[in-house]
Parts: C-alpha cells; structure tokens; sequence
C-alpha cells in the first residue's frame, strides 16, 4: 500500500515538471517569434534597425549628399560613423570616417569586411536609390557595443537538433523529478504508511502500539493513540466483564442446581409409597421446596428484569407518593423479618410528607436492595442510618459503619453479573441486585454515588430531582 502511494506521488510530480516545461518552451518560442519583442532603436539592443533607419535620413541637396541632424545625433551618440560609395566603389560622402578607413572598396573588400574580419568596428551595408543614382551605404558601429555572429545552418539539422534538445531536456527533467519527487514523497508519504499500519494493527486486535507525535501530522498521530488507548482499555473491560459474566454462570448454575437438588431429594421422600411420613416431617419438607422453588424464582425474576431495563422495555407506573412513608415502611418490614431483628437501623427525615412521582414497586425494590447491602456484608452491631433530606433535590442517604468496600470492588458494584467478595449465606444472590437498583434509579431521572472506606463503612447518596 505504502509503494502505491509512493508511486502515485512521484507519477504527480514528474506529469507536473514535465508540463511546466513544455509550457515554458511554448512561452519562450511565442516571445521570440513576436516581431514586437526586439523593436528598438538604438544601436546596442538592435542594431539592425538601427542601421535601417539611416536610409531615410540621408538625402541630396544642391547635387550633394547631406544626412540630416537626427542622423548625425545618432552617430554621434553611439560613436559610429558613415561612409556612402557609388557603384564603382569610391567614396562620395563620409561623417566621422576614420583616417585609416579605405576611400574605395571591391566587392570582396566589402564583403569581406562586413562578414568575416574582425576590427574595431562592426559593418552593416544597404544600398539607396536617390535620384536615380544608385548608392551603397556602409554603417560601421564600434564592436565593444555590438558583435556579430555569422551562423550557417542546415534546416534539417536545425530540426534535428531541436528535437534531440527537447528530448533530452525532458529525460534530464524527467530523471531530476524522479529523484526529487522520490526524496519528498517519502517525506510526505512515510506517516502515511505509519497511520495505515497503525489502522492495520488495531484491525487485527493489538492495540498495544505507540506512534511518535510530531511532524505535520502531528494531530493525526496524538489520535491515533488516544484511539489505542481507548480500545486497549474498552478491550480490557470487556474480558473483565466476560470473565465476570463466566465466573457468574458459574456461580448461577451453581445456585440454581443447588435448591433443584433439594427440591428433587425432598420430592422424591414424599412420592416413596414405601416410606410413611409424619405430618410435621410433611410439612418441613413442603416449606423447604417452596422457599427453594421461591428461591429459583427470585433468580428468574431479577434475570427478566435486568434484562427488561437493560434493553429499555419496561413501562413506568409512575404515581405520588409519600417518600418518608415509603422508606419508612421498608425499614419497618426489614426490622419485622427474624432474620433481622437485632439489626440496628436508623431512620430520619427532615419532614413528614415528601412527595415524589415514581413507580413505588419498582423504587422500593430498589431502596431495599440498597439497604439489604449494608446488612448482608455486615455484622449485626453496624450501625445503619437512612436519611432523607429536601435540598435543591431530594436525597436519600444510606450509610453504615461497616467493613466498607475496597477500592477494586467499589468500581464493579454496579456492574451486571458482580457479587464481590461474598462469603456465607446471606451473601447469596443473582449478582444483578446492585446493577438493577442503579437502573431503577437512572430511569427515574435519578443519580447515584457511592463513596466508601476499608474499616470505615460505606455511604450512598440517592439523588431524585423534585418535579
């Protein structure tokens, strides 16, 4: 993947060079053929016209040759000078003609001169019609401001040439893109391949990896690792959740088949024709099946409706009700049960009559359960004090003076299928109570927090918003 871009790159940057030449060359080859590009007139930038434009200024007055004042300006600005010859080769007129300049010319002296010796000045020739008399005109410019080259060429091998310039002009173009393009896509290109082989890495389940954030994909780094280790840790929840759900199907099946057994070994006592029964041993054994039975059921119940508030399928049966009473009652029905009996509860209020709109089935389930807590992982000498107290919200406080909760248990106690460190009977149950209760109250509009301390006790806050 990483050549691909790599390639693609290089491709890009060799077309772009390659275009901006041959725009270039189209430019440079549209400017040189513009005829309005060289017209000047003055003898350095192009002396041609220069020469050219003596023509008109040389003229013939009383049947002698005269150069007007422009044209003798003109001369004297750039340090030339003129000579004008008749057929026959011989001087007729001159203006700054220098001592040793020859007073007559042969045809080859002339051209000779004007093509090929090199002196100290550079003669241009063009001939003049005045008055029916033919003149040739020699210009010569001083050759430390001009020079001339005389170039003979064939148009084939000018073709020829100017092909094998452009193509080697683009190879050498061609070869310096590639190499440079080469060096800057990898420059570009390099954290892309980290950003794709990090992508690849967390696709095949290692989120484990560490990326360098600098350079100017400095963000895009600092991301990707903050996506790592948000998948490490989400990844790291989710075997602690699937050991949890494991370690609470067993604990589960363990609960359930436990009662079954019990109920199976009693029922069997009751249908043995050949075993007679005593009334009271009857009895026993019926209480027995029908707390075990209640007991399965219970597990059941708490399933279906973890289930139900997980999935956001249950209905509120919401109504006023006296909160006070309602936490009151629950305390009284808990103090009322044997087991608990010699239990020391606290129970205050700042007022009498607190109403709140909830579903009370599902609300006190969730109180008791909160309260059933502090007891079952607690001695009979904790103290337990419930409070309810009407500030911006409502408030329902449960604390004790108990063993309190570590730390590792305190952030799995609301989690699904978490029973803790649990050690006896009283200890037993779905492992869905303190999950359930949660729910309860969060679909109320409610919140919760819990703060405890090994050796201290534990305290719970239910927070309930008045409307």
């Amino acid at each position: 993947m990483k050549w691909k871009i790599t390639r693609n790159f290089i491709l890009t940057i060799v077309f772009v060079v390659i275009s901006v030449v041959i725009i270039n060359i189209m430019s440079i080859l549209y400017v040189i053929s513009n005829d309005n590009f060289f017209k000047v007139v003055d003898s350095k930038n192009n002396p041609e016209e220069f020469v050219r434009s003596f023509e008109k200024e040389l003229y013939e007055k009383d049947e002698q040759l005269k150069l007007s004042k422009i044209g003798i300006d003109k001369l004297e600005k750039s340090n030339s000078w003129l000579q004008v010859l008749n057929d026959s080769g011989e001087e007729v007129y001159g203006i700054n003609v220098p001592k040793d300049a020859p007073k007559k010319y042969t045809p080859f002296q002339m051209v000779n001169n004007y093509k090929y010796i090199e002196t100290e000045y550079v003669n241009f020739v063009l001939e003049k019609y005045l008055n029916k008399k033919h003149l040739n005109i020699i210009i010569s410019i001083p050759s430390r401001d001009i020079s001339r080259i005389i170039l003979t060429y064939s148009k084939n091998n000018i073709k020829e040439t100017l092909n094998k310039i452009i193509i080697i002009t683009l190879v050498i173009d061609g070869v310096a893109a590639l190499g440079v393009g080469y060096l800057f896509s990898r420059k570009l290109t390099k954290p892309i391949s980290s950003v794709l082989w990090s992508i690849e890495t967390m696709a095949n389940g290692n989120y484990s990896l560490y990326i360098k954030d600098r350079g100017i994909y400095e963000e895009v780094f600092k991301n990707i690792n903050m996506l790592a280790d948000t998948l490490r840790i989400n990844e790291d929840e989710r075997k602690e959740n699937e050991e949890l759900r494991e370690e609470w199907l067993t604990n589960i099946t363990h609960d359930i088949k436990t009662p079954l057994a019990s109920i199976q070994g009693y029922a069997e006592i009751i249908n043995d024709k050949d075993y007679e029964i005593a009334e009271d041993e009857l009895q026993e054994y019926t209480e027995i099946i029908y707390n075990k039975s209640k007991y399965i059921k219970d597990l059941v119940d708490d399933l279906n409706l973890s289930t139900r508030l997980k999935n956001n399928t249950i209905a509120l049966n919401k109504k006023k009700i006296n909160l006070v009473s309602l936490v009151r009652n629950i305390i009284v029905d808990i103090l009322n049960d044997n087991r608990y009996r010699n239990r020391n509860i606290e129970f205050e209020s700042d007022e009498d009559l607190i109403e709140v709109s909830v579903d009370s089935i599902l609300f006190r389930r969730a109180i008791t359960n909160f309260i059933f807590n502090s007891i079952v992982h607690n001695n009979e000498e904790t103290l337990i004090k419930v409070e309810i107290a009407k500030k911006d919200n409502i408030e329902i406080i449960i604390k004790d003076s108990g063993v309190g909760i570590s730390k590792s248990d305190l952030k799995h106690i609301f989690e699904r299928y978490y029973r803790g460190t649990n050690t006896g009977e009283l200890h037993k149950g779905s492992g869905l109570g303190m999950a359930i209760s949660k729910e309860i109250i969060e679909i109320h509009k409610g919140k919760i927090y819990v703060s405890s301390k090994v050796g201290v006790g534990t305290e719970i806050i239910i927070e309930i918003n008045q409307n």
